[in-house]
């Protein structure tokens, strides 16, 4: 209903809508069009109100919630439930206790902050309060394990697509899970899976995009590594609409590779990756190679040509260009 009363607002801006018309339109009483509205500046929005003339949106705030988001989402299966919180520890640790009690597919978890954001291999994400995009999406693909890493270059896909549509910026992929703006880290995308040896029972699939970080906050290492959306993009973004942008496009994504269609996914995966036809260092959990990255397979797997001409198959590890 909030998200109802807010995009009437938005659209009828800057006229005034009055509780009659909204009360009618969305088949509830003025009181509780009243309500609504008391409850929706109690989240920070400005709302101005005249008598007998009736609401007139003047601001909001820059929040993720799940009526704004709602309201931009032209989506089948994702973000049909959406679950938003102002601080978690990890939107995958919450998205792993909400699929195992029975979240469906496609649902969407937000946070505006996470205390203790993960990434790949145990590292550490830095997500502080409204100065990124920090979510987990629950996906139950009818698919065996092995297919499962898929999934991660159709989320890299979407949000390099979603960035790209949004904001004009060259987002590019590299593998296996970062989007770079300027070769530094914008997002980073962490997929994890419950599965039993021929089903998946859930992914949660984490996704922490860097808006507007305060580099001051951080090591001058980490500080160096990273891209912010806003500071590439040279103006305010709001963060509700990339979201959207980046979901809508997921939605259509995910779709097509639970039909089969996940070598047209692949062909536009290659064309954004920043990794193939480059000099790489490939560091695994036991072993460091190098080599030309010169393709990836309908697995996903990147192909590495080594300087004896020998092709190595690599499923995981952390790729740094040379």
């Amino acid at each position: 209903m909030k998200g109802d009363i807010i995009l009437l607002l938005k659209k009828r801006y800057p006229e005034y809508v009055s509780g009659e018309e909204i009360s009618s339109l969305l088949g509830v009483s003025r009181t509780a069009v009243w309500k609504h509205i008391r409850g929706l500046r109690d989240q920070g929005y400005r709302i101005e109100s005249r008598s007998k003339v009736g609401y007139r949106l003047l601001e909001s705030p820059d929040r993720l919630y799940e009526h704004e988001l709602s309201g931009l989402l032209r989506t089948e299966l994702i973000g049909k439930k959406i679950v938003y919180c102002e601080s978690v520890d990890s939107t995958n640790n919450l998205a792993r206790t909400l699929a195992q009690e029975g979240s469906p597919d496609g649902t969407v978890v937000i946070a505006e902050e996470q205390t203790g954001g993960r990434g790949r291999m145990g590292r550490s994400w830095y997500s502080p309060p409204g100065q990124g995009i920090w979510f987990t999406l629950i996906l139950r693909p009818p698919v065996n394990p092995a297919d499962a890493a898929k999934i991660t270059m159709v989320s890299a896909v979407a949000a390099a697509r979603g960035i790209r549509e949004y904001t004009g910026l060259a987002a590019g992929i590299k593998w296996p899970n970062d989007i770079l703006l300027s070769g530094r880290k914008a997002v980073g995308i962490l997929t994890e899976m419950n599965a039993e040896i021929d089903r998946v029972n859930y992914l949660v699939v984490g996704i922490g995009i860097n808006i507007n970080v305060d580099r001051g906050q951080v090591s001058s290492e980490l500080a160096a590594a990273l891209a912010s959306l806003e500071e590439e993009a040279g103006r305010h973004l709001s963060r509700i609409e990339l979201l959207a942008a980046i979901l809508n496009d997921l939605d259509r994504l995910y779709r097509e590779f639970i039909d089969g269609n996940f070598s047209q996914i692949l062909i536009e995966w290659r064309k954004m990756s920043v990794t193939l036809g480059k000099l790489v260092k490939v560091t695994s959990l036991h072993d460091t190679d190098e080599g030309l990255a010169f393709d990836v397979d309908e697995e996903g797997a990147l192909l590495l040509r080594k300087k004896d001409g020998s092709v190595r198959r690599i499923l995981a590890g952390d790729v740094s260009l040379r």
